[in-house]
């Protein structure tokens, strides 16, 4: 009877767990339905958020901002293209300037550009300052810390100093700076500093995302000149002669004149503009009102004979580019043929059975050839 009873009741007890696991499977397929609606919904109020607080001149809303521009996550990444395409896109009140500054270590860079920037702050100027850092291998953070040594412009109001990791980028400029830069206009920062970890290989790249490039160097040697390349005095539209107080007033008087008798046998980036070479002192404040009525001059050339709108749109050209090398560099490292068939070639390479040429030539062609062409490319 037991038997017969269970074997009646067996279809229906069937019946109700395959109707309990469809029950289940409906409410777990429900639960990710919402939490992938929350999840897009959370997104856009946070980047609009992000926005509204930029806009409002949040320093926190800023930093969140910077935060996530230079962010590696896929998914910040997508939330950072908003945002900084919702800042390109709002007009501002006026342009700002981008100001670059370079110079050899021990010139006093920070101690510059505090200096200056205060000054700035008293005048009425809203300051930012991108320090691009040194990075450590290990970890991929900054090194020297400017915001420990800009103490009074980083606590200031009306100025930001955001120190950012160069993660190992040629010229010290940091692969979002000028995300960054972008983001602190739209908070009204009308004066954005850029300081570079010095003078380097590809200190180019520093220009091309700037509108005026400073080149900082200090009195007292001779080799001074030695030491700086040609091509980064060439890309100088003016060269301040720091530490020029106390015992090195005399030799930066010479450095000056040295300087001057370089620049006149280079050709100048724009022929509506003669570099100009200042002495003065961070420590005294010696100079830095004269330096920056030479700023005001050269942009003010910038802005009357049209200059400043082509620059500003090389800019965003040149650094378009720099960002698809960028990301084709790194599609290229993640590509799965590519890494087996590059670490055959890296062991070719070192053995000396060929070339590096040849094997970089093999590494492209291998990664181009694991793609195949969509119907509207054939």
């Amino acid at each position: 009877m037991l038997m017969r009873h269970i074997a009646s009741i067996g279809p229906g007890i069937s019946r109700r767990a395959t109707q309990y696991k469809t029950r289940i499977g409906l409410y777990q397929c429900k639960r990710q339905q919402s939490s992938l609606h929350q999840q897009q919904s959370v997104r856009t109020p946070t980047v609009q958020s992000l926005f509204a607080g930029i806009k409002e001149g949040n320093r926190g809303s800023l930093s969140r901002g910077i935060t996530l521009v230079e962010s590696t996550r896929s998914d910040h990444r997508e939330q950072a293209r908003e945002l900084v395409a919702a800042c390109v896109r709002e007009p501002q009140q006026r342009r700002a300037m981008r100001i670059g500054l370079t110079g050899t270590p021990g010139v006093g860079k920070s101690t510059f550009i505090e200096a200056f920037g205060m000054m700035l702050v008293n005048k009425g100027h809203r300051v930012s300052v991108m320090a691009v850092d040194p990075s450590s291998k290990r970890s991929g953070g900054s090194v020297l810390g400017d915001k420990t040594r800009m103490q009074k412009l980083s606590v200031a109001d009306g100025a930001y100093v955001r120190p950012s990791p160069s993660r190992g980028t040629l010229g010290g400029v940091a692969r979002n700076t000028l995300d960054s830069i972008i983001l602190a206009e739209a908070s009204g920062y009308d004066v954005c500093l850029v300081e570079t970890v010095g003078v380097g290989q590809s200190e180019t790249m520093v220009s091309e995302m700037v509108d005026m490039f400073i080149l900082l160097m200090q009195p007292g040697s001779g080799d001074e000149l030695q030491g700086v390349k040609r091509g980064i005095m060439e890309l100088a539209d003016l060269v301040v002669i720091n530490k020029a107080d106390g015992a090195l007033a005399l030799p930066a008087r010479q450095t000056r004149t040295d300087i001057m008798n370089a620049l006149h046998l280079m050709v100048p980036r724009r022929s509506t503009w003669t570099p100009k070479a200042i002495r003065a002192s961070a420590t005294t404040g010696h100079n830095l009102d004269r330096i920056w009525d030479t700023v005001q001059r050269y942009f003010t050339m910038l802005d009357t004979t049209g200059q400043w709108d082509v620059l500003r749109t090389e800019q965003q050209q040149k650094w378009m580019w720099r960002e698809v090398t960028s990301l084709l560099l790194g599609a290229l490292e993640r590509n799965p043929k590519t890494k087996e068939y590059s670490r055959t070639l890296e062991a070719e390479v070192s053995a000396g059975r060929l070339p590096p040429t040849v094997a970089a030539e093999r590494i492209v062609a291998a990664f181009l050839s694991s793609f195949e062409p969509s119907p509207s490319m054939k």
